[in-house]
């Protein structure tokens, strides 16, 4: 049987002509600084004349205290339960730049990254470098480093600091714990096998063997000392193989699309099952024209499309207050064009809270908007404050995509 809310969803949800438009502004949710939030200090015209029509409430990605990664917190949003499947963001990194893994490959993301003299993180990000940098750099290892042992080594730029590391060979396992210590100044965590399984045993010495061999090829780099911070290490991260997960459109009876500039965010749209109509991704940023562009193009094929705003977790995780008021504005600006597709109904959150007084991503539940003619209006602007108050109450990330279907007419009635 299938976890909550797939089983019973599968069962109630019904083909309608009906719209929905799935909005994620990535971590959008913040934590108040002299009383306000980048939410609340935004001018957002077009966001509060949708919110004032629409329901609010506040809803918490995983469970309470537990600060979710991007990968968790969107599965929970499209309704499959991320402590049930646990899914590496390696997984979801390859699948988002096009590649189809197969049973004898593993994927894992990588940072580049500073490593200080004294062997501690210094920047965990290389001061964000930019995507061409990073093409030079993978050129650079991949001609290094072609196979470890017995097992291939595959090297793919994602964006900016980046990367996607593939290992194709016999024997390898997916539970591999991350190198990277989540924070600076602490030293870069060995690869351990998080089991006994001899597969993973081995997956964990490749890693650390190239984590190794990638470094000292970095230090040596005449390209790597241009730079400052410069980026002369690797950390790993979401180490895991491909899973199988039950279709979105089996158990939603949708036809679903995704538009997303980032490769992460279109690789968990491909894990579930949503179509992501192919683009140019090249260079950097939210690339909002691109987006528009798809959405005008490709958007009648679909009743269901997940829309995804970047930057707002990378200015929470720089800890940059106007500029990621800014990127909500900026959002706003382009609200009207994505209201021009004629959704039926309109869900507007985040995957998971990004206050910049963190810098990192947190545990606080997300404000959430739904739109649709069948709402209860409540009449307050879209901030973390209003929609504490809100008619929708306190969710969980896994009661939105049954909510949204509801307000679609596209769930029948449960029983006699």
């Amino acid at each position: 049987m299938l976890p909550y809310p797939l089983h019973w969803t599968e069962r109630l949800a019904i083909k309608t002509d009906s719209r929905i438009l799935f909005v994620v502004l990535d971590g959008v949710g913040d934590v108040p600084i002299n009383g306000e939030t980048p939410l609340s200090a935004a001018n957002t015209p077009n966001l509060d004349a949708l919110a004032r029509d629409a329901s609010l409430g506040l809803s918490t990605p995983v469970a309470p205290g537990v600060a979710p990664g991007s990968g968790p917190g969107h599965l929970a949003l499209f309704g499959y339960d991320p402590l049930h499947y646990e899914v590496g963001r390696g997984v979801l990194s390859a699948l988002g730049i096009g590649l189809d893994l197969s049973p004898n490959q593993v994927a894992a993301r990588g940072n580049f990254a500073t490593l200080a003299p004294d062997g501690t993180i210094a920047d965990r990000r290389a001061g964000r470098i930019p995507t061409d940098l990073n093409k030079r750099l993978i050129a650079l290892l991949q001609d290094a480093i072609p196979s470890i042992e017995d097992v291939q080594v595959n090297l793919y730029t994602e964006a900016e600091y980046r990367f996607v590391l593939v290992l194709t060979g016999d024997g390898l396992g997916g539970r591999v714990a991350d190198t990277d210590p989540g924070r600076t100044g602490e030293p870069p965590r060995p690869a351990q096998a998080t089991t006994q399984d001899p597969r993973d045993q081995k997956t964990a010495r490749i890693i650390q063997q190239f984590v190794e061999k990638a470094t000292h090829v970095l230090h040596e780099a005449d390209i790597v000392k241009e730079y400052d911070p410069a980026p002369n290490t690797v950390l790993i991260r979401g180490v895991d193989t491909k899973p199988n997960l039950p279709p979105f459109q089996q158990v939603y009876k949708l036809t679903p699309g995704a538009i997303a500039s980032y490769p992460m965010y279109r690789g968990v749209a491909r894990l579930v099952g949503m179509e992501t109509p192919p683009a140019d991704w090249s260079g950097s940023g939210e690339r909002t024209e691109t987006k528009l562009k798809l959405l005008r193009e490709h958007g009648d094929k679909y009743d269901f499309i997940f829309f995804h705003v970047k930057k707002t977790d990378s200015y929470g995780e720089d800890g940059n207050f106007e500029m990621k008021k800014k990127q909500i504005e900026d959002f706003d600006a382009i609200l009207p064009d994505l209201l021009a597709w004629k959704p039926d109904v309109v869900l507007i959150t985040g995957d998971h809270s990004t206050p910049v007084g963190v810098k990192a991503h947190s545990w606080h539940p997300l404000p959430v908007l739904i739109y649709g003619p069948h709402v209860r209006r409540d009449g307050r602007r879209f901030t973390e404050m209003d929609a504490r108050g809100g008619s929708l109450g306190t969710l969980r990330h896994l009661d939105l995509m049954p909510l949204v279907l509801a307000n679609a007419l596209k769930m029948k009635k449960f029983g006699a």
